[in-house]
Parts: structure tokens; C-alpha cells; sequence
């Protein structure tokens, strides 16, 4: 039977990773190299600037400022006190919503609590149906065990407390929860309403086309939607598998930046920096570092060239699958939300994510490969999530002190004093 301490123990525990949760989530918060991981919105918006762009190496990385780590909880009150609309224009709506999911369960667990300790808890303490079986039968139980309804004798009329009080929970929880989604729902749809126009909300994404020997992609992209949604069809952009050029121009921007480098570097000591060819300047043959730059810039310049006709030109570079827009956000919802073909592996459609949210790369990757990667995903995530049970059923038996004297006896002695 459980026990306060059991209790203590299991909430001690949960207490401690929580703590170390939000310790660790501090420390991440506060690096410059986390900086737009937590807070992207101020980046699109133009309102923040990396901050290891600035400062010497170390600090570029680390958050060296000790007042930062005092301070990291400030922006809770902050938070809290914030006007819903300005929370949303701050931080999005997800914010205002998960804020508004703590308030729920305030709202919900708060008068349940008060109703149990003042109505529930009196009417299974005062009765001595534990204490008689005890007596009689010899059975363990532990004070917890008094304030649940197994206190409460068979056939006893006390019974329909508990019956009226979990009509009433649940009537609460039912209330308050449709309360909510109602609230929910209407933030969502004034700030999709209040949102200006943007290209991915007319936008679909097509894919699995199929292939014909007498069309090519875009013509087949094109004849399918002008047949099917006249009304609505606007243009569409058949997708290029452009990954090695996307590399090229990758490798290019960072030539540059290494020749920005060295000209500062050269107009600072007035001296011809040097450096090798060979792997991040490590061995190689030793050359002037600008020249070997502006060579290299102009090298990847031809190659970018070459690759772009190529891509324009090779069947192979098109990808069966296009970004097709519409006149309407409606044309854009019911395309996206339907079936296109008897075919349900034919002709897919999803809504287009806004384009700094797609991962270019991934779009060449065929759908048969794609659905064998998402089957891998879903059997490793099962697997995750069976052994699971291990290190939790573990963690589990030391929520009493039985548990963690048979664990680790080594701590009997502290345990016991």
C-alpha cells in the first residue's frame, strides 16, 4: 500500500527532473548559438540580429554574461501579465494557446481539488471499514488508503456522494473544455482572418504525378488542373531537382566569405595572407589565399552555370511533382483536402508550407522511397516507444522507500536514519 512517503518520494523525484529540465532549458536559452532556435519569430519579423556575429570567438558560442543566468526566469511574469493580443503579435498564437492550456487546468483541477478535500475526503475518513477488515482479516493499508472510497463500507448510501461528485466532475470538465475550444477555435480563426495574404495560402502541393509519354510534367500538371478546377486553377511550378546546385551556390557564398576574410585580413596587416589547398588549410601546397579564393569563386561560377542549363534542359532533373496555385484560398482548401484520382497513389495533394518552412532537398526524393522511409520511421518509433517501458518501470520502483532499499542498498542507512 502506498504511503505519504512512497508519495513524498515519487513527487521528490519528479520535482528533481523538472528542476533539471528547466535548468538545462535556461542554460540553452541564454547561448548565442541557440539563439534562432528560440527565437525565430523576432528574426523573421527583422527585430533581432545573431549575436555571433559580433564579439570574440568565445562569446560567440558561450553566454559569458553571469546577470543572464539570474535573470532567466523574468520572462515568466512577463508572459503572464501580457495581453492575450499582444502575447500573439509577440509570439504567435501557439504561445497564447499553450499559456491558455496552464489556465485550463487551473481552472479545472482547482475547484475538483477543493470539492474533494471538502466534500469527498470527510465522507471516506470518518468511516472505520480498513480499521474492522484489518482487525479481522488482517489487512495493510496505510493512512492514504483511508481517504479513498475502499473506506467506504459495502451498501453504505455514502456511496451516492461519489456518484454525485463524479457527475459533477465530469459535467466541470466537459463545461470547461467547451469553453475553451470555443475560445480556441475563435482566436485561431481571427488570426488567420487578421493575416495578410500570403502566396502559401493559395498554394498546393502536387505530387506522385503521373508519368505520359506524350506530355511532359508541367504540361500534364497544367491540362490535369485547367480539366478538373477551370474555375479556379491559376499557374503552376513543376519542382527541379537542383540539390548539387543548391551545394555549388552553398560553396560559392562560403568562398566568398573566406575571401572577404582575407582581403579585411590583408588591408589590416598590409601582408599577402597565405594558406594550402588541402583540407581546411591544413597541408597542401602553400598559395596567396585571395587568389587561390578569387580562383576558386570563379571556378564554382562556371560549374553553377553549366549545372543551371543542365537542370533546365535534363528530363531527369524534373521531379513528378509541382506547386500549383490558385485564384482562391477556397480552390487552394479543397484541392488540398481531396482526393484528385481513383488512384489514391496518383496525383497527391497537401498544403504548401511557406517557403523558408520546406526542405528543398527532400522534394527530389521519390514516393516510393519517401513511404519506405516514413514505414522505417513509424517501426523505429514503435520500438522507441515499447522499450520505453523499461527505463520507466525501473525509475517506477523507486517511487517507495522499499523499492530504492532492494535498488540500492547502499543507501539503507540514510534512508532508515
Amino acid at each position: 500500500m502506498a504511503t505519504f512517503a512512497d508519495i513524498g518520494v515519487a513527487a521528490g523525484l519528479n520535482i528533481l527532473f523538472a528542476v533539471a529540465f528547466l535548468v538545462a532549458f535556461a542554460i540553452l536559452r541564454l547561448q548565442p548559438i541557440n539563439d534562432r532556435v528560440y527565437f525565430p519569430k523576432w528574426y523573421l519579423l527583422g527585430l533581432r540580429s545573431c549575436p555571433m556575429e559580433q564579439g570574440s570567438f568565445v562569446t560567440k558560442f558561450v553566454n559569458l554574461d553571469w546577470r543572464s543566468y539570474i535573470r532567466f526566469l523574468n520572462w515568466v511574469p512577463d508572459a503572464l501579465r501580457m495581453p492575450e493580443p499582444e502575447l500573439i503579435d509577440h509570439a504567435g498564437l501557439d504561445s497564447a494557446v499553450y499559456l491558455r492550456i496552464y489556465l485550463l487546468g487551473l481552472k479545472i483541477f482547482v475547484p475538483v481539488a477543493l470539492l474533494s478535500w471538502t466534500i469527498l475526503v470527510p465522507v471516506n475518513w470518518t468511516n472505520n471499514t480498513l480499521a474492522n477488515a484489518g482487525a479481522s482479516e488482517k489487512l495493510q493499508y496505510s493512512n492514504i488508503d483511508k481517504l479513498s472510497i475502499s473506506n467506504v463500507p459495502y451498501g453504505s448510501p455514502r456511496f451516492w456522494t461519489h456518484i454525485v461528485m463524479a457527475y459533477a466532475f465530469t459535467f466541470w470538465t466537459c463545461f470547461s473544455l467547451r469553453n475553451e475550444y470555443a475560445k480556441v477555435a475563435e482566436m485561431r480563426l481571427h488570426f488567420l482572418a487578421s493575416q495578410r495574404r500570403r502566396p502559401d495560402q493559395f498554394t498546393v502541393l502536387v505530387r506522385n504525378v503521373p508519368p505520359d509519354q506524350d506530355e511532359s510534367v508541367s504540361e500534364a500538371v497544367e491540362h490535369f488542373f485547367l480539366v478538373n478546377q477551370p474555375d479556379h486553377y491559376q499557374t503552376h511550378q513543376v519542382v527541379i531537382n537542383a540539390n548539387k546546385l543548391a551545394k555549388l551556390v552553398k560553396e560559392k557564398k562560403s568562398k566568398k566569405n573566406w575571401l572577404d576574410y582575407y582581403q579585411l585580413k590583408f588591408d589590416r596587416k598590409q601582408i599577402r595572407p597565405m594558406t594550402k589547398t588541402g583540407f581546411l588549410g591544413l597541408w597542401g601546397k602553400k598559395v596567396d589565399a585571395i587568389d587561390h579564393q578569387i580562383a576558386e569563386i570563379d571556378r564554382l561560377s562556371n560549374e553553377i552555370a553549366e549545372e543551371r542549363k543542365r537542370v533546365k534542359t535534363d528530363p531527369k532533373s524534373i521531379m513528378p511533382a509541382a506547386f500549383v496555385s490558385f485564384k482562391t484560398r477556397w480552390g487552394a482548401a479543397v484541392c488540398a483536402q481531396t482526393q484528385q484520382s481513383r488512384n489514391p497513389t496518383l496525383w497527391l495533394t497537401d498544403w504548401a508550407s511557406e517557403p523558408r518552412d520546406v526542405y528543398w532537398d527532400n522534394l527530389a526524393i521519390p514516393y516510393v522511397s519517401l513511404t519506405i522511409r516514413k514505414l522505417i520511421v513509424n517501426v523505429a518509433f514503435f520500438f522507441l516507444t515499447f522499450f520505453f517501458v523499461i527505463p520507466v518501470t525501473f525509475v517506477q520502483s523507486l517511487a517507495n522507500i522499499e523499492g530504492i532499499e532492494r535498488r540500492a542498498p547502499f543507501l539503507k542507512s540514510v534512508i532508515e536514519t
